[in-house]
């Protein structure tokens, strides 16, 4: 699920070298936080977090098919 977040968040953005995605695990949850460059945020983000919100479901639906609670978390 990590590679499949860093795919999505490079070909997002303008500068791929600078994306980072760390995986850390709450109990039963794992969460995902992603790093670009600052440039890139609005890119990730979206309008009214709109994109944002596709890549968390997108995420959150790659978790249900491996039976795991997933979250993204977006960090400057």
């Amino acid at each position: 699920m990590k590679e499949l977040l860093t795919y999505i968040a490079k070909n997002l953005v303008n500068d791929p070298d600078a994306v980072s995605v760390t995986e850390t695990q709450q109990g039963e949850e794992i969460i995902f936080e992603l790093r670009v460059a600052p440039d890139d945020m609005g890119k990730v983000i979206g309008r009214h977090g709109r994109i944002a919100k596709e890549i968390r479901t997108l995420m959150k639906a790659a978790g249900n098919r491996q039976n795991k609670k997933v979250s993204v978390e977006i960090v400057d």
